[in-house]
């Protein structure tokens, strides 16, 4: 029996060097067992970097050649293109378990020593020597570059401890500790945000990329390490911290570009995977796929929005973050009403503002309006935008020559009526304020006849707010909810400021 045909119950019982040889047991580096892992992946057919949504056609394929061609990797993009993620999956295509001498700081090739020890060990003992086994896992490292990263992080340096407990000189390679590169020998690293790194440590770099080794303090030391590397970076005209040098940019083989979801559908696919939905939530908390496209055409708009920073990126996090914050908005409401269970709102969307102001980078005119402010203008963009994929366009109707179906819901709000939408109503008061608006139900039922009780009233409120994205009907956005009047009452009224409470007045609800 062939060693590649052993099992890893088989594996991991070969305790000795003799064992191991006596096996059939050969060397391979790790981007050839990347490269013949992802073959044999290709041939069966296999998913390679599961979970990896939009990539498909674009960015898996480039990792692939790379891999084939047995390159170092960086990936570049914007914040929250899933570069890391495709770094860590690349772990699966590592063989689950490879041999190493026990005891041995860089995970040493028994039959390729690199160490001090390891060929210490192996004069000793021959074929004796003992053998350890390291799962796939233990063989990815990452490191997030920062400017207080230093070479001794990352290559080594004299250990003056170690000299002084083993009684060596410092001439003595082994008082070397040995950084994180070193003790990655035969696996994967991962530096994130390589512009970050300062140029002098970028430059320590060279010799491992190029030629395949390390130099500590002057040692006349060649570590011929096996390493796969994956680099991670920003775009540099958007980061201001650093850049990558030049030299080791020529240095690694494949650049690969990423980029955000081409669709709304596969924004929809990576938040539904992405978002933790707690136990209790899917209980009490019932949803519809209209609120989850509005959460993706948030992200949309801020990508194209003119107060957000086009070169630092909308972040997929922020559609996952919106989406968890959704759901927990109508779990409170349903909590402080003391009700079993709830359905979502337009209003809920209004309580993801807080996951939009920390997901965006502003422009100057954005920080003159405010992230708040720009966030509320996020959401009614995207209520805008949605709002012509279930209704007439408000635009359009006014000339059709069967009338305009939203004329009984302007005039309603034309005859003085105010309507507030607070954010904590109760289902009954919600509903009996919806209905209240003349023409708001006939609008939904000539279009939407087929829809449930709950779905009904959720699109009741959509039509409504879509209306106010139209400029048909005036909206205010209040501390504790929406209020609804007429655009054109609030307008000619410069006495009266839009939205203040006014307890006499007869017709508000």
């Amino acid at each position: 029996m062939s060693y590649s045909s052993l099992k890893s119950k088989e594996l991991v019982k070969i305790k000795t060097l003799g064992e191991l040889k006596a096996a059939g047991y050969k060397s391979k580096s790790i981007k050839q067992e990347l490269r013949d892992n992802l073959i044999e992946k290709i041939k069966a057919k296999e998913a390679v970097f599961p979970g990896i949504w939009g990539y498909e056609d674009t960015v898996i394929p480039d990792v692939e050649r790379a891999i084939l061609s047995m390159h170092h990797i960086n990936l570049l993009g914007l914040r929250g293109q899933a570069k890391t993620r495709i770094a860590r999956l690349m772990v699966n295509l590592l063989d689950e378990y490879i041999p190493v001498v026990e005891g041995s700081e860089l995970n040493d090739d028994p039959l390729m020593p690199l160490s001090r020890f390891a060929h210490d060990v192996i004069a000793e003992k021959g074929d004796a020597t003992p053998v350890a086994w390291l799962h796939r896992d233990d063989r990815y490292t990452e490191k997030l570059a920062t400017p207080d990263v230093s070479v001794a992080d990352l290559i080594g340096d004299v250990d003056p401890i170690k000299a002084a407990t083993l009684k060596l000189p410092y001439s003595d390679e082994r008082t070397i500790h040995f950084g994180l590169i070193p003790r990655s020998h035969r696996g994967i690293f991962v530096i994130n945000e390589l512009p970050d790194l300062q140029a002098r440590i970028q430059v320590s770099l060279f010799n491992i990329l190029q030629e395949g080794d390390i130099q500590i303090r002057g040692f006349k030391l060649r570590l011929p390490l096996d390493i796969q590397f994956v680099f991670t970076a920003n775009p540099e005209d958007y980061t201001n911290r650093g850049s990558i040098v030049t030299p080791l940019k020529d240095r690694i083989d494949s650049q690969i570009v990423t980029h955000y979801p081409k669709s709304l559908e596969i924004g929809k696919k990576i938040t539904q995977q992405e978002a933790i939905v707690k136990t209790e939530q899917k209980g009490m908390v019932k949803t519809n796929d209209l609120v989850a496209d509005l959460i993706e055409q948030i992200a949309l708009e801020a990508r194209d929005s003119e107060y957000v920073d086009s070169k630092s990126g909308v972040s997929a996090r922020l559609t996952i973050a919106a989406f968890e914050n959704l759901l927990s908005a109508a779990e409170r409401r349903a909590l402080l009403n003391g009700e079993k269970e709830t359905y979502v709102r337009i209003t809920d969307l209004y309580g993801v503002i807080p996951a939009i102001c920390g997901k965006v980078e502003l422009v100057y005119e954005g920080e003159v309006e405010g992230p708040v402010i720009v966030a509320q203008n996020l959401i009614g963009k995207a209520i805008r935008t949605q709002f012509l994929n279930y209704f007439p366009n408000p635009e359009k109707a006014k000339k059709q020559k069967g009338g305009n179906p939203y004329k009984k819901i302007t005039d309603w709000f034309g005859d003085g009526n105010i309507m507030d939408f607070l954010n904590d109503l109760p289902t009954r008061d919600y509903e009996n304020r919806l209905k209240a608006i003349d023409g708001l139900d006939d609008v939904v039922d000539s279009l939407h006849s087929r829809l449930s009780r709950q779905e009904k009233l959720f699109m009741m409120e959509f039509a409504l707010h879509g209306l106010a994205e139209y400029s048909l009907v005036g909206k205010k956005a209040m501390d504790t909810g929406q209020q609804f009047k007429d655009l054109l009452g609030s307008m000619f009224s410069p006495g009266t400021n839009f939205g203040d409470d006014d307890d006499d007045d007869e017709d508000r609800f």
